[in-house]
Parts: C-alpha cells; structure tokens; sequence
C-alpha cells in the first residue's frame, strides 16, 4: 500500500458512522475505527463497513500479557482489517505474541503497527506521569526499533519523529502519523502536530486525520484537500 490519508470515524454510533461515509460518493476513504465505535457497535461495524469497500484500521491498541494479546489478535484476524496496532510499551514477546496470533493459516495477515508515545503526550507528561527522563525522541525511536526487531511492520508516531523513524528503522517500516491538521485549523487537544503537507515532505507513509474532515462543513471537500496535499 502506498502513501494515503486514513479518516478516523470517531463516532458512537453506526448511524452516524453511515450519514458520514454516506457523502462520499466517489473515492471511498480509508477509515480508521477506533475503541469509541467498535465498543458501541462491536465487530459488525468493522464488516459492514468492509463490505462497503474501504480500507479499515482498527485502531484498538491492545496491550496486556503476551498470551492474551496473542489470543485477541487471532480474533481480529477474522475481521479483514488493513491494519491493526498494539502498544509498544508491552514489550516484545506481546509483540511477537500478536504477530503469531495475527497470522492466519494461509500465512496472510493484517499489518501491525506499534503505538509508541501517544501525540497528545509531551516531554513534561512523559516525565510527570510515566517516569520516562529520556528526550520523548529518543524514546520513541527506542520504540520504533523494538518493535521492528519483534517483526512489525511500523509504528504510530507524531509526524515530527517520521523521518527520524525511517531514518533509523529504513524506508519500509512504515510510521502511521496522527496529529495532522490543516494549517488554518484549531490543533484540538494534540501537543505535536504537522500539517498534511509538512507530513508529505517529512515522509510520513500515512496520516491519520479525524475532526478536520469529520467536523467540516463539507467532509468531502476537506478530504480531497488532504489527499490533494498529501498524496497527489
């Protein structure tokens, strides 16, 4: 798969979910589904939407005991998803645990990616709350090669560590980067943002792009600038 902008559908409902996906009529995005809409509606939400022909990134971010993460993973391999993603913090044998499970009989699977520091975490909250002293780059980076030693296929990371994480990691491990927003937009609640051009240049593979689509007046046109600004 190729560069491209993932819309995360952080909605409570399929109802809602449906009116949005409904406007768009030509090119059908690919959807990011997160913890919001897949507990309201659970795995019947990630195929009806599947069956409408987008990509899906499920976006649950497992993390627990290796066993238990390797038996989750199993029964999302059966949903069809594009890509689904863990926590990098629960260690490589969770990793490695998740690809086993992941891995389906005809040896397909989804492609999993690791979350290292979430974008709405800065150094401060590092230090304050997770007693990590370490510069947040350097742990991240950290991260980003843990979780290619145990097999991934990428990380999850703000856009202003992509081209650090290629640069460490190579070319192919693909960083998946919320904390995009439009230039002339509110940044909300995330700390580390880039907008979808800056992104472009900094090598971001995808971006991960919610309120600035789903929240515009026209959802549609405000897609097509993202991919107009990151992918053509």
């Amino acid at each position: 798969m190729g560069k491209d902008v993932i819309v995360a559908c952080d909605f409570a409902s399929a109802e809602q979910t449906f009116a949005f996906l409904d406007k768009f009529t030509g090119r059908k995005p690919f959807v990011k589904i997160g913890m919001e809409l897949f507990y309201a509606e659970g795995p019947a939400i990630v195929k009806q939407i599947k069956a409408r022909g987008h990509k899906i990134f499920l976006d649950l971010k497992l993390h627990d005991i290796p066993n238990t993460v390797k038996k989750a993973m199993s029964v999302l391999s059966n949903l069809d998803v594009d890509i689904t993603n863990l926590h990098a913090a629960g260690t490589t044998a969770m990793m490695q645990g998740a690809l086993e499970g992941l891995t389906r009989a005809d040896g397909s699977r989804p492609l999993l990616i690791a979350v290292t520091q979430l974008t709405s975490t800065d150094q401060e909250a590092m230090e304050r709350d997770i007693l990590i002293r370490e510069p947040i780059d350097q742990v991240v980076m950290h991260y980003a090669k843990t979780a290619k030693n145990a097999g991934l296929d990428g990380i999850v990371c703000s856009p202003l560590e992509a081209g650090k994480v290629h640069d460490t990691c190579g070319k192919d491990f693909l960083t998946i980067t919320p904390g995009v927003r439009f230039a002339d937009g509110d940044v909300g609640d995330q700390k580390r943002v880039m907008t979808p051009a800056q992104a472009k240049l900094i090598g971001s593979d995808y971006i991960v792009v919610g309120r600035p689509i789903t929240a515009a007046a026209d959802p549609v046109a405000a897609y097509e600038r993202c991919v107009a600004e990151f992918v053509d």
